[in-house]
């Protein structure tokens, strides 16, 4: 890390804020106190200079952050989502980051599809539009193939992405170095982990052939998903720059008055969207991680489209049954479940007290319960719930908070089209399933057949195991007395796996 440069682009940041006008309009959104716009204000007028000036014909805040670079960007559309959180104009002028960003010259991606695809471009396609669509890591464009004349998607990169992204990404690890370095309290927060496990999910939007292959395993997970469609990629014509897909027609999921305009039932769309995702994320354990507006269209037939693969999702099956008991919990209002599946996965270290910390849990969920549907909030819920994991020494999980942001986001999508949606009333049916599926008599004979599975791939080595176990037992440190019971023991265990594990290969496999 360059600390020089980080330092540097930290101040910079302050300073594209103050000198676009954009301090005072994020201060408002976060209602800061007084005390907090005045030491901002002293602080960033100093250096107003050294910001960046951005394009004048924008609003102050999509101003700085698109003068700022792609890190920034992708910041402003997770916030674009959240008019609870900024308020509805705020929100409205972020919208723009999501796939109105300032395009690059056409004729620079037609150049780049050349190159990539090791052909002309006139031999590929039959036309080759002017961008439909740009964000801040590549644009999109809509062509039809000259072999078949099917209409398609071609996503390019932009040029130059990857120094960009990496400059801030460097600036963010100085940041969160220097924060645990000031703050060692913040370390359980393990901001550098987050900095890390961030950088590494976003670096998959900047080789496009990572999205190609995330895109065509979410086709084979959701295959019989109704109401539910995914772009196909067509792989020969794609590369590490270039992406080209099938063209998805539809509705903007963000163009609410065109949705009504073409008779779509919105709060059933609201509610589609938000089951979708949990069903992806408790079935699958591999989701769409980038589900905001700019990436969700509404078919004619009312079916959900979804594009943009780059950032995706995954958590193993027992983090998945964790989440689902934690969901369930709050949704039945059982804070004791919900302690006490902390304490079982070890997010909660075992010498706090459950029962204070199911007393907590209940101070978190209760004022969310009893608020109007419109007023019940995942993103409240986090916010509360990772003041009480803090209080009780919980450290950050950082292979949630991927399945925790696009909740969020999800929620904040899922709002602007019914805002009086209640989440967990859409939510409730899904975490109901996955949790009958994965914790029921099916489950556990799955989890049968998978031991048995394991148990049958090692078979030729268990006898050798067993030999060096017993004889380390016999002839090593244990005593004379202890031999003989020792000796059986590890005697009926070893052998009372290896029979169980070839029946249950016989019954199950």
């Amino acid at each position: 890390m360059r600390g020089p440069h980080n330092i540097l682009r930290l101040i910079r940041t302050g300073a594209t804020f103050e000198r676009t006008g954009a301090m005072g309009v994020a201060l408002d959104a976060l209602e800061a106190p007084p005390r907090l716009r005045l030491a901002a204000r002293i602080l960033g007028w100093p250096f107003r200079w050294m910001g960046y000036k951005g394009n004048p014909a924008l609003p102050p805040m999509t101003r700085a952050i698109t003068a700022l670079g792609p890190a920034y960007i992708k910041f402003g559309q997770i916030l674009s989502t959240r008019a609870d959180v900024v308020g509805t104009e705020l929100a409205d002028q972020l919208r723009m980051l999501q796939d109105r960003l300032p395009p690059f010259p056409t004729q620079i991606a037609k150049e780049m599809v050349a190159t990539e695809l090791g052909r002309p471009i006139d031999e590929i396609f039959l036309e080759f539009s002017e961008p439909v669509a740009a964000a801040s890591i590549a644009q999109v464009h809509r062509a039809r193939l000259r072999d078949t004349g099917r209409e398609v998607a071609v996503k390019v990169l932009r040029p130059g992405i990857q120094a960009a992204f990496r400059r801030d990404i460097d600036a963010f690890h100085f940041a969160a170095g220097m924060i645990e370095g000031l703050s060692p309290s913040s370390r359980r927060l393990r901001p550098r982990d987050v900095i890390s496990h961030f950088e590494s999910v976003v670096a998959g939007e900047l080789d496009l052939r990572l999205e190609a292959s995330a895109a065509s395993e979410f086709i084979e997970n959701t295959r019989d998903d109704e109401g539910f469609s995914i772009p196909a990629p067509h792989w020969h014509l794609s590369s590490r720059r270039v992406l080209t897909s099938d063209w998805a027609e539809g509705v903007a999921m963000g163009d609410r008055d065109g949705l009504i305009a073409a008779g779509h039932d919105l709060p059933a769309v609201a509610r589609r969207v938000i089951q979708l995702f949990l069903q992806h994320a408790l079935r699958d354990g591999f989701f769409h991680a980038d589900m905001h507006h700019g990436n969700l269209k509404v078919g004619a037939d009312g079916s959900i489209i979804a594009y943009d693969f780059g950032i995706m999702g995954e958590i193993d099956e027992y983090t998945r049954r964790v989440y689902a008991e934690i969901l369930m919990g709050f949704i039945k209002r059982d804070y004791r479940r919900v302690a006490r599946v902390h304490f079982e996965a070890g997010y909660v270290p075992r010498d706090r007290d459950e029962t204070a910390f199911a007393r907590a849990l209940r101070a978190v969920g209760e004022p969310i319960f009893g608020a109007d549907a419109s007023q019940i909030s995942m993103a409240n819920l986090l916010a509360y719930l990772f003041e009480v994991t803090e209080r009780f020494g919980m450290p950050t999980r950082t292979e949630l908070i991927l399945l925790q942001r696009t909740m969020v986001v999800v929620e904040g999508v899922a709002r602007s089209l019914d805002p009086q949606l209640n989440m967990w009333e859409a939510a409730k049916p899904v975490v109901s399933d996955y949790i009958k599926a994965s914790l029921g008599p099916r489950a556990v004979a799955q989890d049968a057949v998978q031991v048995a599975q394991i148990l049958g791939r090692y078979g030729p080595l268990l006898p050798k195991l067993v030999d060096r176990v017993l004889w380390e037992q016999v002839h090593g440190h244990a005593t004379k007395s202890e031999k003989p019971q020792k000796y059986r023991w590890y005697a009926a265990t070893a052998g009372g796996a290896l029979v169980i594990g070839l029946g249950l290969g016989l019954l199950f496999g």
